[in-house]
């Protein structure tokens, strides 16, 4: 009699915005999630209604909330469900990151103390970039990733646009979207594709945190075709079609969620 292996989904960002989407809408396509989040007891009411959310579909909910960033915690979260895997039999089929944490500094002003601290790039790179590849090594030398698995960074048109304040972050989306076309040839040969989503403008938690988000809201609404902001269910959908299994030969793309936002002048 075969066992079968339950479909986990590893979301680094789960308690908001495009994480907090996807993780509801996989856990309505069958999915156990794993949720990584890092937040205040503010939030946490958020974060307790996603997980209801999660659960109200049958499906379990494994919530951290640590930061991703740090080696011991990602360790100890991996054990954890290596542990758990040893008594119900699973596998990561889905690791999104989706880490917004880092800094909105211009590099060059007339007064130096106003300009990016060497420590501020760093930990936003940190953070919103290189996390991606060091739980993705993690997870892969632990026999967590196998055929099949699907891997996703959440990226913007700030990848390859020049945005007042966005410096540090626009380069560490550039460095996400470079370690994913890495990963996806690194990791073709064991058919697990990797591709980052460049969500057209979201209203969402880390969006609000950009100095002047108010300008990027009206001009993308206005840019749209479709007169309206991306939403992250926008993109929660797209990653459930992109889960199928006919989609195995679809890797190291930039693939644009927006509603045709990023094409108009």
């Amino acid at each position: 009699m075969s066992t079968t292996i339950k479909p986990w989904a590893l979301i680094l960002g789960a308690s908001s915005g495009f994480g907090q989407a996807t993780a509801i809408k996989l856990a309505q396509d069958g999915f156990n999630i794993l949720g990584v989040h890092l937040d205040r007891k503010a939030t946490m009411p958020v974060v307790e209604e996603t997980i209801k959310a999660i659960e109200a579909t049958g499906n379990k909910a494994l919530f951290y909330n640590v930061n991703a960033a740090d080696p011991k915690k990602r360790e100890e979260i991996l054990d954890n469900l290596q542990d758990l895997f040893k008594q119900e039999p699973g596998e990561i089929k889905v690791l999104l990151h989706t880490l917004a944490f880092g800094v909105t500094k211009k590099y060059i002003t007339e007064e130096k103390a106003n300009e990016v601290e060497e420590s501020q790039m760093d930990m936003t790179l940190r953070v919103m970039a290189h996390t991606l590849v060091y739980w993705t090594q993690e997870a892969f030398h632990r026999d967590l990733l196998k055929k099949g698995a699907r891997i996703f960074a959440m990226t913007s048109s700030g990848g390859h646009r020049v945005i007042e304040n966005y410096g540090p972050v626009s380069a560490a989306k550039a460095a996400l979207e470079s370690h994913i076309r890495q990963l996806s040839i690194e990791l073709a040969p064991y058919g697990i594709t990797a591709n980052s989503i460049q969500a057209g403008v979201t209203d969402t938690p880390a969006l609000r945190k950009i100095p002047g988000h108010e300008i990027l809201v009206k001009e993308a609404t206005d840019r749209n075709p479709s007169g309206r902001l991306t939403t992250p269910e926008d993109v929660a959908d797209i990653i459930s079609l992109l889960v199928d299994p006919r989609a195995n030969w679809l890797t190291g793309n930039i693939i644009r969620v927006d509603g045709g936002e990023d094409i108009i002048v």
